[in-house]
């Protein structure tokens, strides 16, 4: 088993108060976070880009072994995941995450192709913790 940990500081009330957010690798650390970074275009980040960014990263390492159990290795594997945040109430639900992919893979077909992918889109550990609609738009490209 592995554990691993972050950790979100916050002061103030949720529209105008400030938090930052740390990650055990220091990959991130006091980043600042907030409503202007979440629902405007202020720099900093958000729970949604960090959960695309946790998916994107699970997701295509998860094809990468899918690939090497099948004999087959990527020239490159590209992947970008878009989370989806709506009004659920008074608040709010993340509905969606949506991968799309671009490989490059030699000796494949798309048949393998597509079960790989989906084979990795099911069995990354993210995609089973989301509880929400996952989808995987992918193009296999010759290189």
């Amino acid at each position: 088993m592995t554990d691993r940990h972050a950790s979100a500081h916050w002061e103030g009330d949720g529209k105008t108060g400030k938090g930052q957010i740390t990650t055990q690798s220091g990959v991130l650390s006091n980043n600042p976070y907030g409503f202007n970074t979440r629902f405007e275009n202020e720099p900093g980040t958000n729970p949604e880009e960090l959960i695309a960014a946790a998916h994107a990263g699970c997701f295509t390492m998860a094809l990468a072994f899918q690939l090497q159990g099948a004999g087959l290795k990527a020239t490159s594997l590209d992947t970008k995941a878009v989370v989806t945040l709506v009004q659920d109430g008074d608040g709010f639900k993340v509905t969606k995450s949506a991968l799309t992919l671009k490989a490059v893979i030699p000796g494949i077909d798309q048949q393998k192709f597509d079960e790989l992918a989906g084979n990795a889109e099911k069995g990354c550990p993210i995609s089973k913790l989301l509880n929400a609609e996952i989808t995987l738009d992918k193009t296999l490209a010759q290189g």
